[in-house]
């Protein structure tokens, strides 16, 4: 069984709680380093929820094409109202699941997005999504790094209204390092 957490049941209420949470410092994070990836071609941009990144990407990078998968149909619902169809293709997928091109892409989006795995499934999703990047592909992170009681919270909360049954954060750092990421 999948870490993978299904959106659906918060989708209209998701930005606000994340707001009530986090204030913006989540879309800051997420915002920082688009400058940075602003010439890639050929992105793959999984579980990003609402839209409000993948709308930002799109205006940092004005040629890319972008494959958008989320578990959560209502997530894709928001994104696309958001951001279009002009340069995405979206997928009503697990990402653990989807088949993906070998090579395919040079860059890779995880927002907030790795937490939902345990070890085992990060691994997993890390070395497939890896056969799907060509040479000198990058993968853009923002993620959780310090367990503590917030986390916990955030794990009890998402487990009670998505389905998450991910409970603690596995180290996103050791799981790319072994698979060849820096």
């Amino acid at each position: 069984m999948t870490g993978t957490m299904n959106c659906d049941a918060i989708a209209p209420w998701y930005r606000w709680l994340e707001y009530a949470g986090f204030g913006r410092a989540l879309e800051r994070r997420r915002e920082a380093l688009l400058g940075d990836v602003a010439d890639a071609r050929r992105v793959l941009v999984l579980g990003d929820g609402d839209g409000r990144a993948l709308a930002a990407l799109l205006r940092a990078n004005l040629r890319a094409t972008i494959d958008y998968v989320d578990v959560s149909a209502g997530m894709l619902e928001l994104a696309r109202a958001r951001a279009g169809d002009g340069r995405v293709r979206y997928h009503h997928a697990d990402a653990l699941a989807m088949r993906f091109e070998d090579g395919a892409y040079d860059l890779v989006v995880t927002h907030f997005f790795l937490d939902c795995f345990g070890a085992r499934d990060q691994e997993r999703l890390v070395e497939r999504v890896g056969c799907a990047l060509s040479p000198g592909a990058r993968w853009l992170v923002s993620e959780f790094r310090e367990p503590g009681l917030f986390v916990a919270m955030l794990y009890w909360f998402f487990g009670i209204t998505t389905g998450l049954r991910t409970r603690e954060l596995a180290d996103h750092h050791e799981t790319f390092e072994r698979n060849g990421f820096r």
